[in-house]
């Protein structure tokens, strides 16, 4: 397909004058609107404005300037069938062979979170995707550009073809168009939604596009294909940087995504080592390296070959701690990296260092992908979200009560447990962890592990279970490994048991009336 004549009208306007130049060399008649006309005079090229092919000028404030037959005409009309072209040449309709459009900034309008209703409906656009959508529909004839991206790549083609385009191109472009036009249409009915329905509910239809952004070498095994796709849509979204080492991994990507629930779950400097999507070690501390010490101690064979979560900037201190501290370890994520600090990590060639500046902005909603279709769930926020409420909430149950610091110490490991896989028991001194046991199928051996774990370190420490215990086994196995006080969330059948066994031993617990599964 030769392009002889081209209709430009975009919003972005990032490499439109060099390509609309490379057009004009190869003899393309230029068409454009308003600004974009503009820009490409400047840029000293030739252009027909788009009233002089309609007869109509741009009204009702530029609503109104594209939506014509001779333009629609020009695009739509099947060059192989005869009535279409006698038709064309009656009404005086001439071809349009390309259409390089790319869309009012409706996306990046709405992420203002002041913006008002009256500027986020006149950032809709109409004319843009009614073009784009009549150009793929008549690809056998037509070019379809709506990504910047993709003017150098045509640019070539063109010069290398005399002007021509192959049919797998035009497909591809044809492709891509809609593509965006799904993905626009998506954005302005996800933020209508929030406009219009008031009620607090989760989404009557639930469409979020997401598009491939990087290839991944192989999924969790070498024989399964992966890639990491991006939502397109206007919710809050987590991103990150890689800054050094090797490319990441299918695993370490779950991985990052773990250390990042974790992260999120302190305000206070906090430092945690995650392995298979489970922390091995957490720990709260002002000072970082003393808590990068106490995040690997809690269980150093675990911490090998782990996923190191750091919430603060790295120092060039906290760079050297860790590395001393881990012979090897695959990924450290942050919120910022120094440049100091950025020096000492490349000592390691493929240690990757990941800086995630907006690790706190993260969505409402908790979204996952199961055969039968997509569960979505509010997600599981932060327990400083609703400390005061949690404190009011707190119902010591037993005869043995709780000092001021034991409290402290138990909600640092609530905090712990919510973010450790079901079922799971942390064992906790101070503000660090000693014993983790994550993932169990049953509580008991959660409860077992946890204190094998820990070591002679469980005698003295306080306990939290994510979820209620079902029997007073697991009271047995705390007195036998030391443990002194338990926090869980109470309402099971058996906690009369329970509480009675914890009173037989002179251990001290408390009820938080919440659960906190994490499958």
């Amino acid at each position: 397909m030769k392009v002889r004549r081209a209709l430009i009208s975009v919003s972005d306007k990032t490499g439109i004058a060099d390509f609309a130049k490379s057009l004009s060399r190869l003899g393309v008649e230029l068409i454009s609107t308003g600004g974009t006309e503009q820009t490409l005079k400047k840029a000293g090229l030739k252009v027909r404005n788009v009233s002089e092919l309609t007869g109509f000028p741009e009204m009702m404030d530029g609503r109104v300037k594209t939506l014509h037959p001779k333009v629609h005409g020009g695009i739509l009309f099947r060059r192989s069938l005869k009535s279409h072209t006698k038709q064309a040449r009656q009404h005086s309709i001439q071809p349009i062979d390309m259409v390089v459009v790319n869309l009012y900034p409706f996306q990046e309008t709405v992420k203002n979170p002041k913006v008002k209703l009256e500027e986020a409906i006149e950032n809709i656009d109409i004319g843009g995707p009614a073009m784009i959508r009549s150009a793929a529909k008549n690809h056998e004839s037509v070019a379809v550009v709506t990504d910047s991206a993709d003017y150098a790549v045509l640019a070539e083609e063109l010069k290398k073809s005399k002007g021509k385009l192959s049919p797998s191109t035009l497909q591809r472009l044809a492709l891509k168009a809609f593509q965006h036009t799904s993905a626009y249409d998506h954005a302005i009915a996800h933020y209508l939604e929030k406009q219009f329905v008031k009620e607090d509910g989760l989404p009557e239809f639930l469409s979020v596009p997401f598009k491939k952004v990087s290839p991944l070498r192989y999924g969790e095994n070498p024989h399964q294909r992966a890639a990491l796709y991006k939502r397109l849509d206007s919710a809050p979204k987590f991103s990150f940087s890689q800054l050094h080492g090797k490319e990441l991994s299918y695993n370490n990507i779950l991985d990052i995504d773990a250390t990042i629930d974790i992260m999120r779950e302190f305000k206070s400097t906090a430092v945690c080592v995650v392995k298979h999507n489970n922390p091995s070690g957490i720990s709260v501390n002002d000072n970082v390296e003393t808590a990068i010490e106490q995040a690997v101690d809690c269980d150093p064979l675990s911490a090998f070959g782990g996923i190191v979560g750091i919430n603060q900037a790295v120092t060039p201190e906290a760079a050297r701690m860790l590395l001393s501290k881990l012979s090897f370890f695959e990924v450290v994520v942050a919120p910022e990296i120094s440049k100091e600090a950025l020096q000492i990590f490349r000592e390691r060639k493929n240690l990757r260092v990941i800086e995630a500046p907006e690790f706190r902005q993260i969505g409402p909603y908790d979204l996952r992908f199961v055969k039968s279709g997509i569960l979505l769930q509010d997600r599981d926020n932060p327990i400083d979200n609703h400390l005061p409420q949690l404190k009011k909430n707190l119902k010591v149950v037993t005869k043995a009560k709780l000092t001021k610091a034991d409290l402290e110490s138990l909600l640092f490991a609530w905090r712990c447990v919510k973010v450790t896989k079901s079922n799971a028991i942390v064992l906790v001194k101070g503000t660090q962890t000693v014993g983790i046991g994550g993932g169990l199928t049953s509580r008991v051996d959660a409860v077992k592990l946890a204190c094998e774990k820990a070591g002679h370190w469980a005698r003295g420490s306080v306990l939290a279970s994510d979820a209620f215990f079902p029997m007073p086994d697991n009271i047995e196995v705390a007195h036998l490994n030391g443990i002194r006080a338990i926090v869980q969330p109470g309402g099971s059948i058996k906690d009369p048991e329970v509480i009675a066994a914890c009173d037989h031993y002179g251990i001290a617990m408390v009820f938080t009336g919440e659960r906190h599964f994490k499958h």
